[in-house]
């Protein structure tokens, strides 16, 4: 991993043709702009992590028989009804 420092209004490439400047330091929030060709994706990492977890919960085996035991397991907690005299 490289770490660098920047300060505002200062930039760095990636290869020949990603290019990141930083915009400006608030409060220690740090806005970057970052130029790169379309078919490169720019994704936060929070948004990368999402998109695992939607991915993987999609591969699940039997996505709507889990969602049904759900059911059923609630079903179970409902306290019995009270029988009318």
């Amino acid at each position: 991993m490289l770490i660098l420092q920047r300060k505002v209004g200062e930039s760095l490439t990636i290869g020949d043709d990603i290019y990141v400047e930083v915009l400006g330091i608030d409060s220690g929030r740090v806005r970057l702009a970052i130029k790169a060709p379309e078919h490169i994706p720019i994704l936060r990492s929070e948004l990368r992590v999402a998109m695992a977890t939607n991915r993987d919960a999609a591969a699940e085996a039997a996505p709507l028989e889990l969602i049904s035991r759900l059911g059923t397991a609630m079903e179970h907690q409902k306290p019995p009804k009270k029988q009318e005299p």
